[in-house]
């Protein structure tokens, strides 16, 4: 039995939804049964979703999840067996694999190696486990591990396959999603393969929940490192290939590396690998299988695909159906607004342009054809009104202290009142429209723009709200933004002549300071040094420390960079290191 046929349910789960979970994992076990499948794989947490947070802390949901891996293991017949995540419970709560067979549960694996650096916090809800698993299906040997477990070179998958001879190394997971990551991703497990002579069977989560989004892109690479399978990005999938083992054991016997590896093998190790043997009944004939290996979507793509797919599934999976957005004519807001038509429908989506005292023509007029482009309902509300009735209630108490932020926040938060009304009345979701360059540098009004229920572009740079504005008119092979929106100077359109670059460095500039200064925690003096004007990156500075305290306060959004505001990035509000004053 040199060959297996494998299948990778990449699928969409929510978190706290144990029943749900499970049907939709019966459902890939039931298509995998009609499709000769030996082994199946779902993702990291599957029962319970990913990451369930403190609800670990809650024995009841614990036992809940337990008590359906019973159920799941029900459907699992003596020719297939299934890899399926869950918290186990053994005097400690565990990040778990649960190998399935026949009816029952045969092994469990505990994950070794619990991130606890970014969005991970497992060192919270878990104990790390302390063993390796290799499962035997008559001759071949499935080494089994869980996400993080295979990101190090020495870790059990390289137990599993030099002291465990395994020929397939399966690795469920719950990857999030940033911009690059699918790419280094793919090097990492090309190594892994190769430095263990092994298939890498990798099941990824897909879909959003919260501010994380999960890719998909499930892959199989051979034991050469290459590529032989992935599935899709973004959506749920079923991926199945068909692996000759032969080429691993010959690839083996070639390499004198692994003999001398497995000739150091101590004692103690040996003890480390639990070798479970399952008397599998493999189907002989089978139909044959077309290879499948997806494509990667482009930069711009990858970053957009992942922003609808987290609006989309933040809205459903929330039990909501309909969003409202802000439409000033601008860039962010028409982004937003294109995003969400495509992540909920036109008919889910009403824009609402609010007039003001200091809005130009031009933006009245290019949020209209945005709207009418997406054949979307919108509604005109001025704010004119509004406007004036808080300024003659203020008069007594302003007096006659000139014109300042304070009138321009007061339109607004105006703007917000009205949003967050209609919400109220109809249970709109507001999506708020503030970009990661102006929450970066508190550029935006606190209870005004920044009030909403979710942020769709809250990790995304000004630099890159163009760069995705573009790829919507390329996808749409027509102008759905108009060009002008492109061409004209970005503003708040808050008093006269105003632009974003009265109070800020140009987006060219600020978004390269940002990247350095917020991703890459260089200091100022760093930045300074790598050719940056001093008073701009010192500007930048100030302004990003100041701003926590709103910041705190802005609703969630998806992360799409290697380090977003909020689980990433945690500084004190209170906070007295103020570099940008110190001369280096």
């Amino acid at each position: 039995m040199n060959e297996l046929r494998i299948g990778l349910a990449q699928i969409n789960t929510i978190v706290g939804d144990i029943e749900g979970n499970a049907r939709k994992i019966i459902e890939k076990i039931e298509m995998a049964k009609k499709m000769d499948v030996d082994v199946i794989a779902f993702p990291e947490l599957a029962l319970t979703g990913y990451p369930p947070e403190d609800l670990v802390f809650k024995p009841h949901f614990v036992d809940k999840n337990k008590q359906m891996v019973h159920q799941v293991a029900k459907y699992v017949p003596e020719s297939l067996v299934a890899v399926v995540g869950f918290v186990d419970e053994e005097g400690d709560t565990y990040n778990a694999a649960a190998v399935l067979h026949d009816g029952k549960i045969c092994a469990v694996y505990h994950k070794n190696y619990l991130p606890n650096y970014g969005v991970f916090d497992e060192f919270r809800y878990f104990q790390q486990g302390d063993k390796a698993l290799v499962i035997l299906l008559n001759d071949i040997r499935l080494g089994i591990t869980i996400c993080e477990d295979i990101w190090y070179p020495g870790g059990p998958a390289r137990l599993e396959t030099l002291a465990g001879d395994a020929q397939v190394l399966i690795n469920i997971s719950s990857s999030p999603y940033h911009s690059g990551k699918l790419a280094w991703r793919e090097r990492m497990l090309s190594v892994r393969a190769n430095d263990n002579l092994a298939v890498v069977a990798y099941v990824n989560l897909v879909g959003g929940q919260d501010e994380l989004v999960f890719d998909g892109a499930s892959l199989i690479l051979n034991e050469q490192g290459e590529v032989i399978a992935r599935a899709k990005q973004f959506e749920e999938d079923f991926l199945v290939a068909d692996l000759d083992l032969g080429n691993v054991e010959r690839s083996r016997l070639r390499d004198p590396r692994r003999r001398r590896d497995k000739l150091a093998i101590d004692r103690e190790v040996l003890e480390k690998v639990q070798i479970v043997k399952i008397p599998f009944v493999k189907k002989e004939s089978k139909p044959a299988l077309e290879q499948r290996t997806e494509k990667h979507l482009d930069s711009a793509a990858e970053v957009y695909h992942a922003l609808v797919l987290g609006t989309r599934d933040y809205v459903r999976k929330n039990k909501m159906t309909d969003a409202v957005i802000g439409l000033s004519g601008g860039m962010d807001s028409s982004l937003v607004c294109c995003i969400a038509v495509d992540a909920l429908g036109p008919e889910h989506v009403t824009g609402v342009l609010m007039p003001g005292p200091y809005s130009t023509d031009h933006s009245i007029e290019d949020a209209k054809i945005l709207a009418e482009n997406l054949k979307i309902k919108y509604l005109i509300i001025p704010i004119n009104d509004l406007f004036q009735s808080f300024l003659n209630s203020l008069k007594p108490v302003f007096k006659d202290l000139p014109f300042d932020v304070t009138e321009e926040n007061l339109q607004a938060r105006i703007r917000g009142m009205v949003l967050m009304s209609l919400s109220n009345k109809f249970g709109w979701l507001v999506l708020t429209t503030g970009n990661k360059s102006e929450s970066s540098t508190g550029y935006c009004t606190l209870y005004g723009d920044t009030a909403g229920g979710f942020a769709v572009i809250k990790d995304v740079y000004k630099t890159l709200v163009y760069d995705l504005a573009e790829y919507v008119n390329k996808k749409a092979k027509r102008e759905i933004i108009p060009r002008r929106v492109f061409t004209k100077a970005p503003s708040a359109e808050l008093r006269p002549n105003q632009t974003d670059q009265d109070k800020l460095p140009p987006y060219e500039l600020l978004d390269v300071i940002l990247k350095a200064y917020v991703e890459e925690d260089r200091s100022v003096a760093e930045i300074i040094s790598m050719g940056y004007d001093e008073s701009a990156v010192r500007k930048v500075a100030w302004m990003v420390a100041s701003s926590e305290y709103k910041r705190r306060q802005m609703a969630p959004g998806p992360k799409i960079t290697h380090r977003a505001f909020g689980k990433d990035r945690r500084l004190p509000i209170t906070n007295y290191f103020k570099e940008w004053e110190t001369k280096e």
